[in-house]
């Protein structure tokens, strides 16, 4: 188990709460459009990672991996990031914030969980609630940027509507609701560029509608691999 805290900026005000996490799942492959959901897999099949043998897939992973922490220490130079919503199951209803799973990518040729496993997933501190987003939620902007030999480039940018929605993948996983304690990892873009890594990243999720903003930063420190 691990715990959270977070900022809830609601319609209602702002509330400030640690909350527990005892389950940790990440989805893949959670896209609407098979065209765009097909660019990405052929983004990590020319990496040397097999096809899903089903879409969505729900990864279980090790709730303290969760991190909030600003630096991120990983094996070697072969991992990289990904922006994602992540929703949160709390006892007073769904909750919905920006996060990152970063992934070893040489790992992930060997097995999608090991390598997820393998990194921590940052996420930020401020969570949104998610009936306050339900009537515009395919307007939401998911985007993050990556610093890639020195310079900082717009790494992936678009909005949701070509993921699932919160309620399709809940019901995909979990029939009507994602549990109390258990976040999820939604799904993200393809990569501006091709995937990569690089010293630090970025992501945000950006509602246009109620002009807000919250994010989730962290350098990466990369230690050497020996024998």
């Amino acid at each position: 188990m691990t715990q959270l805290s977070v900022r809830i900026d609601s319609l209602d005000g702002t509330t400030e709460t640690d909350i527990p996490i005892d389950k940790l799942v990440v989805a893949g492959w959670t896209g609407r459009q098979k065209e765009a959901m097909e660019h990405h897999i052929a983004e990590l099949e020319a990496l040397g990672i097999k096809r899903p043998a089903a879409t969505p897939m729900f990864y279980l992973l090790s709730a303290s991996r969760l991190t909030q922490s600003d630096t991120m220490e990983v094996i070697g130079d072969g991992s990289s990031g990904e922006a994602e919503f992540v929703l949160l199951g709390t006892p007073e209803g769904l909750l919905v914030g920006i996060g990152s799973d970063h992934t070893d990518r040489e790992a992930e040729t060997v097995g999608v969980t090991l390598s997820k496993q393998m990194c921590d997933k940052p996420v930020g501190g401020t969570f949104w609630r998610f009936d306050d987003l339900r009537d515009h939620w395919d307007q939401i902007i998911i985007r993050s940027f990556a610093t890639i030999d020195g310079a900082r480039v717009l790494y992936q940018e678009g909005t949701i509507a070509g993921m699932l929605a919160p309620q399709s993948l809940i019901a995909e996983y979990e029939h009507d609701a994602i549990a109390p304690g258990t976040a999820m990892f939604c799904g993200t873009l393809p990569a501006i560029g091709g995937i990569r890594g690089s010293s630090d990243f970025t992501c945000e999720l950006e509602d246009p509608v109620l002009n807000r903003k919250i994010t989730c930063h962290y350098a990466i420190k990369t230690l050497e691999v020996r024998g």
